[in-house]
């Protein structure tokens, strides 16, 4: 039963409500207590009310194992529950990008206790995202011409800057072309060479408000770390739950025509082998960018024409290039036709030719695409390849997943049924392929339709 005190100071009235809770091992009662100050304004008879209703809520949640916790912020409890989901397996990027969200949201809201963290919070760091200013890194830099040759004067090559920096070397590279890179990369190449920003970068702002999809991402943050309070009975609610994020449209797929696969498929015989397999594969598995970056010749059965999927190569400034398991942490095989299996063979035996001609410079890892001296390649590089290959050849925009959503079409185009695409895409569920390919799923569907007018009503007609 809550007992409740009314006490009168110098700071005007409050409330003490003491709920006993039973005894502990020694026989002592278990209380527990709960100060409650009414709001200005409020009359003493009104104030007398909405005490007892306190009480009664404050019992109610003790018996039901919930009690309020003040101590934790926002910010705290975040990294919390962080560090709990990188000690249960979450990847390296999903933790990191997690950190990388927190930054922002820790600017706004990172002190408010958890118990005080409301929807209307939310809901307005939510509108201030969208607003043009939002960005922490509005900065871009474009590498001046002379670039390359102050990174040469200092005594370092490309590939030591981006260690010592650590960013990626292709990084460095498009720098030193004259690309625009993040700001803070830009920051970091410079303070390695011990020269001023403005020396080596073009700057400039991007003042372009931070997309709906980036709002969504920072919702699904606090989500999880309110949900993860929640079950740990530390807030009544999860405040995120009761906010109004804005909603985002999924667009649909890019993907490419035949007409424009073999296009594709003509430019890559003008370039070097390793380029030309490497986007083959790419073409006819439909898998993802890092699952082709992180196959090894251990995972290529070219007797049986297939490959086993269980690895995912990734890039981060933390790690640099390390591997882990494919998105979803399924091991897959997939097959893979004779022209395929043809180009391997070939691809194999120039490696070996690649590897005799770097001596002790190779470093034999294993992998099917590498570096010059046999290191696994960034998986970023490839994207970066393709966009230039595309523009070279005059090719519509070419990104890695654009061909695996032209195998996942091609595929439901042709009547295969949704559970062998989502095997053949490596999806933990044939809801994801469903959801994502809805539209080729109901075009399929439409032709079918026609297929079976032809047949069972058109032919009597004819």
């Amino acid at each position: 039963m809550a007992t409740v005190k009314k006490l009168e100071g110098k700071s005007g009235i409050s409330y003490k409500i003491t709920v006993s809770n039973g005894r502990d091992s020694t026989g002592k009662q278990i209380r527990h207590y709960k100060t409650w100050t009414p709001p200005a304004g409020m009359s003493p008879t009104g104030a007398d009310k909405e005490a007892q209703k306190v009480a009664i809520q404050f019992e109610t949640e003790l018996e039901q194992g919930f009690q309020t916790d003040k101590k934790w912020t926002f910010t705290d409890y975040a990294n919390y529950v962080i560090a709990l989901k990188e000690s249960n397996g979450a990847k390296h990027n999903t933790v990191r990008g997690y950190r990388d969200l927190l930054r922002r949201i820790d600017q706004v809201f990172g002190n408010v206790k958890l118990i005080d963290l409301r929807p209307q919070h939310l809901n307005r760091f939510y509108k201030s995202l969208q607003d043009s200013s939002a960005r922490l890194s509005i900065v871009k830099a474009k590498g001046k011409p002379d670039l390359a040759e102050k990174i040469k004067a200092a005594g370092m090559t490309r590939e030591a800057l981006g260690k010592a920096a650590s960013v990626s070397h292709t990084t460095v590279t498009q720098a030193c072309r004259g690309e625009a890179i993040n700001g803070e990369k830009a920051v970091a190449i410079a303070e390695t060479l011990h020269l001023p920003l403005d020396e080596l970068f073009d700057l400039s702002k991007n003042c372009k408000p931070l997309s709906n999809k980036t709002v969504l991402e920072y919702h699904r943050f606090i989500h999880t770390v309110l949900n993860q309070a929640e079950r740990e009975m530390l807030v009544p609610y999860n405040a995120a739950e009761k906010a109004s994020p804005p909603s985002v449209s999924r667009k649909t797929p890019n993907y490419f025509q035949p007409e424009e696969i073999t296009a594709i498929l003509e430019a890559l015989d003008m370039v070097p082998e390793k380029w030309r397999v490497l986007t083959h594969l790419l073409i006819v598995t439909g898998c993802r960018r890092g699952e082709i970056a992180g196959l090894k010749w251990d995972h290529v059965d070219l007797d049986h024409g297939r490959l086993e999927i269980s690895v995912n190569l990734c890039y981060s400034k933390e790690r640099g290039i390390y591997e882990t398991t494919t998105k979803t942490d399924l091991t897959r095989f997939v097959n893979i036709p004779s022209e395929t299996v043809a180009l391997l063979r070939h691809y194999r035996v120039a490696q070996a030719e690649l590897q005799l001609v770097n001596g002790d410079r190779w470093h034999n890892t294993g992998y099917l695409f590498t570096q010059d001296n046999g290191e696994p390649m960034n998986p970023t590089s490839i994207t970066a390849w393709l966009n230039k290959f595309s523009k070279k050849h005059g090719l519509p925009h070419i990104n890695p997943h654009a061909f695996r959503h032209s195998v996942a079409s091609i595929l439901i185009a042709n009547g295969t049924d949704i559970v062998t695409v989502s095997k053949q895409l490596g999806h933990s569920q044939t809801s994801t392929t469903s959801d994502i390919y809805s539209h080729v799923i109901e075009e399929a569907k439409a032709q079918a339709t026609e297929c079976i007018a032809d047949i069972m009503l058109r032919r009597r007609n004819a």
